[in-house]
């Protein structure tokens, strides 16, 4: 007998990627940042020339993402200014999940251009994936499914606390 595990929270994923294949010029570390409504685009932090995120479609929950406002693919097209502010946030970002989750370490990351696995890649970002001892399980590696514990909305909320108290 076959098991099915629905996930309906990642048809928007698909979709979305199968809309950047087709040429289209969207972005959301563009677009997002641009609307008003931080917790429904998950937007934690923004700061002068660049910003904190969740991920839409997490590895893990608490799983960020760094990004500047400048549109662009390439590290070199970012200056000094940019790329101190990202460091910045990236060190924030840390201590902000540590309160928020007591994670046993970190995955921290850039994928630049798709084969490397961007899913957005004509505008650089970092990731910053919370791990904890034994938090793999035969779901990632057999059905390459993630079982996540929280929703993005208690993520965003936990988080946004912390980093308000920071601020």
């Amino acid at each position: 007998m076959s098991e099915r595990l629905w996930a309906p929270w990642r048809l928007p994923y698909i979709e979305q990627a199968s809309a950047n294949t087709s040429g289209e010029n969207d972005c959301i570390f563009v677009d997002l940042p641009a609307k008003e409504n931080d917790r429904e685009n998950l937007i934690l932090f923004r700061g002068k020339t660049a910003f904190v995120m969740l991920n839409r479609f997490p590895y893990t929950n608490g799983h960020l993402m760094v990004a500047p406002f400048k549109h662009t693919a390439e590290m070199k097209d970012l200056n000094d200014e940019e790329l101190l502010e990202i460091n910045k946030l990236i060190a924030h970002a840390l201590e902000w999940l540590k309160k928020a989750y007591k994670p046993d370490g970190f995955n921290i990351g850039v994928n630049l251009g798709r084969p490397a696995g961007a899913g957005v890649p004509s505008h650089i970002h970092w990731h910053i994936v919370p791990r904890w001892e034994g938090d793999t399980n035969f779901m990632g590696v057999v059905a390459e499914t993630r079982v996540l514990p929280q929703s993005l909305e208690e993520s965003y909320d936990r988080l946004k606390e912390i980093v308000n108290r920071d601020a």
